[in-house]
């Protein structure tokens, strides 16, 4: 029972918004409170008096209402009648009270429909916080002591059957949970600011000693009293340690895809796999490539790696280490495997690697399983005693297997997972195929080498009449291949062929069509044609070569050439060419000019007359030959580029070497981005000293043979050369004989000496001799066979005179 009073008004207090209303023993209404005024819009001297029952929207149920209060109902649902009639549904609270009088009262509180539902709502939210919901809930005062739990964290390990309130996280927490310096500093935050502070992710071990590590969100939430002061801390705590184990696994891998790959270096791509993984996946990374991957086209055992995708026998290569520690911490006393050396412990019978490699699965190693590697280290190769976790993945692209990772992990508390072990086999797979790239380019690159290294001259022959350098730039640097040459080529007689090339188009089909013109010029010069002569072979087989690719004509739709032949003895030079940029000539005081020689047209059209010219070259003239790579691009034409060479060879010293100039002309003139291929080759011209050859009209008579013979020994004696006189005298005297019986005037003799001594005799007639075995009976026939085993080297060239046959004999150094 409760006593209970009221103004004069009839007017109760207004108890915290709830509608309230006080009806006597007959049902009538003694006192109307604020609350019922707004809840139903009577004004208290319109109800006082009147009967309760009048207020409610079925009438009817006022006899059945009041017959559940005395039977100790107190609370239901009630609908009412508004002062405008519209009906309100409410809850009812009823009290039965007595007055000092000792009269009987009913205490009638309402609350609207929704209000309750909202009071409803707020009560299981209090439920579910504090009994249901898997969050840890705890609840500070503004000392930071604890004043109480929910049900989750009172069943929490830390803190089970502890008393805790009145006690700080301090006093509460064991040694190792979390940073409490840095809990109570957010803390103090809190309550000095009053803004909650949300989502804030702490790592601690809930277990003292665990070598697991838990991620926790923590949200601290200011609780304030009516008037806004802060009275309370509230803190609301969830395990996120799967959220932020995935995210970092996710920035990992995606780290790795962009960090790992970037260029086509085998060696830096297993570097960039280790650098990835430590130290954020593991506290040690060992990289091994099969030694397979790392050979080259130019090996002897040219296989590609799928040809042995599961090798019985392999070697393991260390190709990247990375580690925490200055000293690897996983080699257990043993010499760790330097980057390059072969890891033999990875292979030894009965190793992991080898079940890896042959399996294609993953190894993950812990605790019990690691500690036999202390005493047996082929169980585990590279684990240490302070290694806990183990994890090694092979290395496969098109399942071929390429090596192997290892990771490891000494210092870090947490031992690899299953989703680990996933996101080391992502990584892995990502460097795999950047392995088999750079490997594969590998292999590309070095067999495009070596087959550029067999079409172009590795080291140009130096012969003394010409000083010669060069520069070969192709438009592609992965493949190295192109269709642009070069070559010098010694002829008889001390002379020298210069020679430029471009085969139209670029890469392997053009690089195999310039080796076989290369190889095609080089024939066609043993023969000692004249410049013009040698186009026109060389365009007969250029069309050969045409009509070979057939329907792939159009890959390879001709070629320009430039063909030269220097004299050191006239010091006179024959050029043609076809369709080849002109010559340059810089002369000993500086000056340019550009040969005027007919261009012609390229080599494939056939049917082709070329015509050549021929040019005086002092001592110390340069001959620059080149090709239109040089000079011509899309934002320059051929003449701009004709004059940005003058102008370039114009301010090259004249005792510039002829390396220097090639390389002034390519670093001037080579447009920015060519897309062409370039070849340059640059001769210092050199005549023969006058008292370095000597020629002798042979007159046609048979007395002269022995006259040829006797000037033969007096010349060589000027020169010092004595000790070849009997060889020289048996090889004029077959010569000069061969020209008086067989050939016609005029007949010379001629004796060069330069790094060989070289005997050119020269006939009138154009027919050819040939070597024959002559049999017992004949007494001719033996000359030119003695002259091939006498001479190092011979020959027969022709001119419009006649022929020269010549014979050159090598001298002692």
């Amino acid at each position: 029972m409760r006593d209970i009073t009221f103004d004069d008004r009839g007017e109760l207090p207004e108890p915290g918004g709830e509608a309230e209303a006080l009806l006597d023993a007959r049902g009538r209404v003694a006192a109307w409170g604020p609350g019922a005024e707004a809840l139903l819009g009577y004004p208290v001297r319109e109800v006082l008096g009147r009967r309760a029952d009048d207020l409610l929207h079925d009438p009817a149920e006022a006899a059945h209402l009041v017959r559940r209060w005395e039977e100790g109902a107190r609370e239901g649902p009630l609908v009412l009648r508004r002062r405008d009639g519209e009906r309100v549904e409410v809850q009812v609270w009823v009290r039965s009270l007595t007055t000092v009088d000792g009269e009987q009262r009913w205490l009638v509180q309402a609350a609207g429909a929704q209000s309750y539902r909202t009071f409803e709502f707020g009560r299981a939210l209090l439920q579910g916080l504090f009994t249901d919901i898997p969050f840890h809930i705890d609840l500070f005062d503004t000392r930071q002591r604890f004043i109480a739990q929910n049900l989750a964290q009172r069943r929490a390990g830390v803190f089970r059957d502890a008393e805790y309130s009145g006690h700080t996280m301090r006093e509460m927490a064991p040694p190792g949970l979390l940073d409490i310096d840095a809990l109570e500093e957010r803390q103090r935050r809190v309550l000095e600011t009053g803004e909650a502070l949300l989502d804030t992710e702490v790592v601690g071990h809930p277990v003292p000693g665990s070598p697991d590590d838990y991620v926790w969100s923590e949200s601290i939430l200011p609780l304030r009293d009516p008037s806004g002061a802060v009275i309370a801390l509230a803190h609301v705590i969830t395990d996120v340690t799967h959220r932020v184990r995935s995210r970092e696994r996710l920035v990992l891998a995606n780290e790795a895809g962009t960090r790992i790959g970037t260029s086509l270096d085998l060696w830096q791509t297993a570097r960039e796999l280790a650098e990835v993984a430590v130290p954020r996946f593991a506290d040690t990374c060992h990289v091994d490539l099969l030694d397979s991957v790392f050979s080259d086209g130019a090996d002897a055992d040219d296989r590609e790696p799928a040809d042995d995708a599961r090798p019985r026998h392999p070697l393991l290569r260390r190709a990247a280490s990375d580690a925490v520690a200055a000293a690897d911490p996983g080699t257990g006393g043993v010499r760790a495997v330097r980057v390059g050396e072969l890891d033999t412990a990875a292979t030894a019978p009965g190793s992991p690697f080898l079940d890896a490699l042959a399996k294609g699965g993953s190894v993950l190693l812990a605790d019990d399983q690691l500690r036999p590697a202390a005493t047996d280290p082929v169980r585990a190769p590279g684990a240490g005693p302070d290694v806990h976790s183990w994890l090694l993945v092979p290395m496969l692209a098109r399942g071929v297997a390429l090596g192997t990772a290892l990771f490891m992990r000494s210092r870090s508390h947490r031992r690899f997972e299953p989703e680990d072990v996933l996101l080391a086999e992502q990584i892995v797979t990502r460097t795999a195929a950047c392995v088999d790239n750079a490997s594969r380019y590998r292999r590309e690159r070095t067999t495009a080498r070596t087959l550029r290294r067999s079409l172009l001259p590795q080291r140009l022959p130096s012969p003394s009449a010409v000083r010669t350098a060069s520069r070969y730039l192709p438009a592609s640097e992965h493949t190295g291949l192109g269709g642009d040459w070069f070559d010098v080529i010694p002829l008889s007689g001390a002379r020298v062929a210069l020679v430029v090339g471009d085969v139209v188009g670029h890469g392997l089909q053009s690089a195999v069509t310039m080796g076989r013109l290369r190889g095609a010029v080089r024939t066609l010069a043993d023969l000692d044609l004249s410049p013009a002569e040698l186009l026109a072979h060389l365009d007969d087989q250029m069309n050969r070569f045409l009509d070979e690719r057939g329907d792939e004509v159009s890959l390879v739709t001709g070629a320009t050439c430039l063909y030269a032949v220097y004299d050191p003895v006239s010091r006179l030079c024959q050029l043609a060419r076809a369709g080849h940029p002109p010559p340059a000539v810089v002369s000993a005081d500086g000056a340019v000019d550009f040969v005027d020689l007919p261009g012609g047209p390229p080599l494939g059209l056939g049917g082709v007359v070329f015509e050549e010219r021929e040019i005086a070259l002092a001592d110390g003239d340069l001959l620059v030959l080149y090709t239109d790579g040089l000079l011509e691009s899309r934002a320059q034409d051929f003449a701009t580029g004709l004059r940005r060479m003058r102008a370039t060879l114009s301010r090259t010293p004249a005792s510039a070497a002829p390396q220097e100039v090639c390389d002034t002309l390519v670093g001037e003139l080579l447009p920015p981005g060519h897309q062409d291929d370039v070849a340059v080759l640059v001769a210092r011209m050199s005549g023969l000293a006058l008292d370095a050859h000597v020629t002798w009209p042979i007159v046609a008579q048979e007395q002269m043979v022995g006259l040829a013979r006797e000037l033969t020994t007096r010349q060589l004696a000027r020169w010092g050369l004595a000790e070849e006189s009997f060889t020289t005298e048996l090889i004029v005297s077959e010569l000069v004989t061969n020209a008086l019986r067989y050939g016609g005037a005029p007949i010379s003799l001629r004796l060069i000496r330069d790094r060989s001594l070289i005997c050119e005799v020269s006939d009138g007639s154009s027919t050819s001799p040939h070597v024959r075995h002559a049999r017992d009976t004949d007494e001719g026939g033996r000359g030119l066979y003695l002259i091939t085993q006498l001479a190092q080297n011979w020959g027969t060239r022709y001119n419009a005179r006649g022929k020269t046959i010549w014979a050159e004999q090598s001298l002692p150094r």
